[in-house]
């Protein structure tokens, strides 16, 4: 699906499909850490069901950097995460969200729009062949 957003100061996402995702027109076949202050990261092929303590760390992190607000994109299929991260969030006082991918890519690129503090780790799954 390609997407048209409004003229943005923070990198959007531009389009995707289920094996990728373009920010700012530039595909990436990845799974991307991307966020609303200029971050741009690559994750490698990732479900979410192999996401672990260090993924976590590095998600909490992100609060260090002026970021509100986690948006995991978990794929294909909405995937809920285990009770710790949401703990974990909590505790940091870091707001998170889990949703698919395509609905976490649409929801990082309105608010980042609005000029929120948001990041987004929008899954790719590797293809099963």
């Amino acid at each position: 699906m390609k997407l048209q957003p409004d003229q943005m100061d923070a990198q959007a996402v531009t389009a995707y499909d289920k094996d990728w995702i373009a920010i700012n027109g530039e595909k990436h076949h990845e799974s991307l850490l991307i966020s609303s202050e200029g971050q741009k990261d690559q994750w490698g092929l990732l479900r979410a069901q192999n996401l672990t303590p260090t993924h976590l760390e590095q998600l909490i992190e992100l609060k260090n950097k002026g970021i509100e607000l986690v948006i995991l994109g978990s794929g294909q299929k909405l995937q809920f995460m285990p009770k710790l991260w949401l703990q974990a969030f909590h505790t940091s006082r870091l707001g998170f969200e889990t949703m698919d991918t395509p609905a976490a890519c649409r929801t990082y690129n309105i608010l980042a729009g609005e000029g929120r503090k948001v990041a987004a780790l929008l899954l790719i799954e590797p293809q099963n062949d």
